[in-house]
């Protein structure tokens, strides 16, 4: 019977195939249910006793012989078909290279341009806190203002929302950080509009503040005047009031695009005026929020939406082409 096994081993070290079907031949004749090692198994009762621990390991040993074979076999039959289905006629070379998105683009320009001028990033959760969003920005519960901002609450817990703007970042920042402060907060900001041209529930934005002793509005003008020069090489700028519940005064930026094309009159509707973003000297009360002596400091924030300004600089008109995904789109930014 030792011969019998020492034989089959042998057999089990000269079997090789390709073969899937004859792999699950040899699985079947070894391993089946009426297969060699069920009779070998069997047959060991018939074994006398002191015989038993000499032909009990020489099964074993055929047993781990045949798993290995299978595990051989099936590995080798696996790369063989990883191989077959490789097209060995396609070109290695050139191979083609993704693109940047145009929003992470000029973010990433505007980004450069304020750090140059001292600014650091900063960043925070999109899920935030009523606190942070609202409260601490000079907008208590049932603020008229709140209404401007149509928000996505997380309805598990109704003092948590999807952020409105990235007002929230200098919150966070202001609440751990001590005077001097000069930060861009870039990030996602989420409302609940319906979905067109002109509009979208996800949106880009980049805020800037800036809190330290005797800043003053001419300072806020400079920096944006500054900024404005860099992205856009337009130098006229002007400045009209407006109402932001957490600035004050408080201020739209118009550029002046110029009348130049007929693209021009267009998207200026013929005043050759371009409003890009919000700004304004930060109002006391946010700074008594975050604990800042707003007898001491002052400080001015700024903030707009980085796809109405991709839309500006490439003459885009529609906003959903950010968020399609659409190749042809995307590799005409290739080159920037």
């Amino acid at each position: 019977m030792l011969e019998k096994i020492e034989e089959l081993l042998a057999e089990v070290a000269r079997f090789t195939t390709t073969s899937k079907e004859e792999i699950e031949q040899f699985r079947i004749q070894y391993n089946g249910k009426k297969g060699i090692l069920n009779d070998l198994f069997e047959k060991f009762k018939e074994v006398p006793n002191e015989q038993k621990k000499e032909f009990g390991q020489k099964i074993n040993t055929l047993k781990q012989a045949v798993a290995a074979k299978l595990d051989e076999l099936k590995a080798a039959t696996a790369t063989q078909i990883v191989v077959e289905k490789e097209d060995l006629t396609k070109p290695a070379f050139p191979l083609e290279l993704g693109t940047r998105h145009p929003i992470n683009l000029v973010r990433n320009r505007i980004v450069e341009i304020f750090k140059s001028i001292g600014f650091a990033v900063a960043d925070g959760p999109e899920i935030e806190d009523d606190w942070h969003n609202f409260s601490a920005l000079n907008m208590p519960e049932y603020h008229p203002a709140r209404d401007m901002q149509d928000t996505f609450f997380i309805e598990q817990n109704p003092d948590m929302l999807l952020r409105t703007h990235t007002s929230s970042v200098q919150i966070r920042y202001m609440e751990n950080n001590e005077p001097p402060i000069r930060i861009l907060a870039p990030g996602r900001v989420f409302r609940n509009e319906a979905v067109s041209s002109r509009s979208h529930c996800i949106f880009h934005q980049i805020e800037g503040l800036y809190i330290d002793e005797n800043v003053s509005f001419a300072d806020l003008k400079q920096t944006i005047q500054f900024f404005t020069t860099e992205l856009f090489g337009k130098s006229k700028i002007r400045m009209r009031p407006s109402y932001f519940p957490f600035t004050e005064p408080s201020a739209e930026v118009d550029v002046y695009w110029g009348l130049n094309s007929e693209t021009d009159y267009r998207i200026t509707k013929g005043t050759g005026w371009l409003e890009i973003m919000g700004c304004g000297m930060v109002d006391p009360a946010v700074l008594k929020n975050v604990n800042i002596d707003p007898d001491q400091y002052s400080g001015y924030a700024f903030g707009m939406g980085i796809e109405r300004i991709v839309m500006l600089l490439h003459q885009m008109g529609d906003i959903r082409m950010f968020f399609e995904n659409d190749k042809r789109m995307l590799e005409q930014f290739g080159h920037l």
